[in-house]
C-alpha cells in the first residue's frame, strides 16, 4: 500500500508578459495556479495542478484543502479509480463541476504523477504508449491583433518549431474576423493547419453565419462557436456551418461529453486540470475513440503530451503556457510541429517553487 503521507497546497497569481484577450473572458492580465503536492509514505512525491483565468483560484485552493485532503489523507494512493470515486461523491451534492471537480482534477494529476514515479515509467507508458512524438499547435490568445501582428506572431511560432496555429475569433464586426483569417491564408498557404476559436461567443445563428463566412479560407476547425452547455447547437452548427467543430475545454465530466459527441462535436476537447485529471481524460479519450473521433486537447500542455501520446485517436496538442514556461524547470519543446513527452519517471513537469513562491496569492 502506498498510503498518503502528506498533503500540500499552493495558490499562486501568474501575471502575463502582455495582457491577452479573448471574445468571451475579455483582456486578461495574468492567470492563477492551484498546486498539489502529494508523498507517500516512502517518501515519492507526485504533482497536479489546475489554472484560472483572472478569478476563482482561491475556493479551488480552498476546496483542496478542506474538502479533498481531509479525504485523500491515509489512503492508498495505488487506489486511483477508487479514491477518485470517493472524492468524487463526498463533493458531489455540494459541486459536480466548479471549483469541487478542478480541484479533483489536480489531485488526480499528482496521483498518477506519483504512481508514474513509483513504477519509473513516464506517464504515456504507464497509460498505454502508443507514441511519444505528438502533433501540436500554437495557441494564441490574439483577438487584439490587427492581420499584421497576427501574421508577424504566427512567423514567431513556426521560428519556435510549430507547424500549425490557432487565432482567435469574435469580433463584434465578422468582417474584421474574416479578414484576419484571410490574410493568415495568403501569408501561409492553403495547406497550413489554422484552427479559430470563438471562445462561446455567438448564439446559433450567428455562429452558422460566421462558419459560412469563414469556410472559403479552410480553418481546420471552429472551435466553442457558441455557449458550452447548448449541446444540440453544436449540432447545427458543424450541420449548417459546414465548419467541423472543436469543443470541451468548458466541459466538467465524461456524462457532459457522451452527450456534446451524441450531437455531432468533431473535435472533443478535454482539459485535464477541469474534467477530473488524468482519471477521467483517458475515459472521454477512449469514448471518442468507440465513436472514430479524434481528440484535441486544451491548456496543461507539459502534462497532456503524456495523455495524447498513449493514445491512437489523438489529434493536435494544443501548447501555450499562460507564461508558465518561466516557472518550470525544464518546458516542453517544439520541433518541427511536434511536442515529445518526456522520457523520464512521472510527468516530468518541475514547478521551479522558489520563483513560484514569489507569486504566491
Amino acid at each position: 500500500m502506498a498510503r498518503i503521507d502528506h498533503i500540500e497546497t499552493g495558490f499562486y497569481r501568474i501575471p502575463l508578459p502582455r495582457p491577452v484577450e479573448d471574445a468571451r473572458h475579455g483582456v486578461q492580465a495574468g492567470f492563477e495556479i492551484v498546486t498539489v503536492r502529494i508523498r507517500d509514505a516512502d517518501g515519492a512525491e507526485g504533482v497536479g495542478y489546475t489554472f484560472t483565468n483572472n478569478r476563482g483560484g482561491a475556493a479551488i485552493h480552498a476546496c483542496m484543502q478542506a474538502e479533498v485532503a481531509p479525504v485523500a489523507l491515509g489512503q492508498d494512493a495505488n487506489g486511483i479509480e477508487a479514491l477518485w470515486q470517493k472524492l468524487w461523491w463526498a463533493m458531489h451534492y455540494g459541486g459536480r463541476g466548479g471549483s469541487q471537480v478542478m480541484a479533483l482534477s489536480a489531485f488526480d494529476i499528482a496521483l498518477w504523477d506519483l504512481k508514474a514515479v513509483r513504477a519509473g515509467l513516464p506517464l504515456w507508458k504507464l497509460l498505454g504508449g502508443f507514441d511519444a512524438s505528438v502533433p501540436a499547435y500554437a495557441g494564441g490568445i490574439d483577438l487584439d491583433l490587427s492581420p499584421d501582428e497576427l501574421v508577424a506572431q504566427t512567423e514567431g511560432n513556426i521560428a519556435k518549431g510549430f507547424r500549425a496555429v490557432k487565432m482567435k475569433v469574435g469580433r463584434a464586426n465578422l468582417a474584421e474576423d474574416v479578414a484576419k483569417l484571410k490574410a493568415m491564408r495568403e501569408a501561409f498557404g492553403d495547406a497550413f493547419p489554422i484552427k479559430i476559436d470563438a471562445n462561446m461567443k455567438y448564439t446559433v445563428d450567428e455562429a452558422v453565419r460566421a462558419a459560412r463566412a469563414f469556410a472559403l479560407h479552410q480553418p481546420l476547425w471552429f472551435e466553442e462557436p457558441i455557449d458550452t452547455e447548448d449541446m444540440q447547437g453544436h449540432a447545427i452548427v458543424r450541420r449548417d456551418g459546414g465548419l467541423p467543430v472543436a469543443a470541451g475545454e468548458n466541459m466538467r465530466t465524461l456524462q457532459d461529453f457522451r452527450t456534446l459527441i451524441e450531437n455531432g462535436v468533431t473535435f472533443p476537447e478535454p482539459d485535464v486540470t477541469n474534467c477530473g485529471g488524468v482519471t477521467a481524460f483517458m475515459k472521454i479519450a477512449h469514448l471518442a475513440e468507440a465513436h472514430g473521433l479524434p481528440v484535441t486537447s486544451h491548456g496543461a500542455h507539459d502534462i497532456t503530451v503524456h495523455l495524447l501520446a498513449a493514445i491512437p485517436n489523438r489529434s493536435y496538442l494544443e501548447a501555450h503556457g499562460f507564461g508558465l514556461d518561466s516557472y518550470i524547470a525544464a518546458p516542453l519543446s517544439i520541433s518541427d510541429g511536434r511536442a515529445v513527452a518526456p522520457d523520464n519517471p512521472g510527468h516530468g513537469m518541475a514547478f521551479d517553487w522558489t520563483a513560484l513562491e514569489a507569486q504566491r496569492a
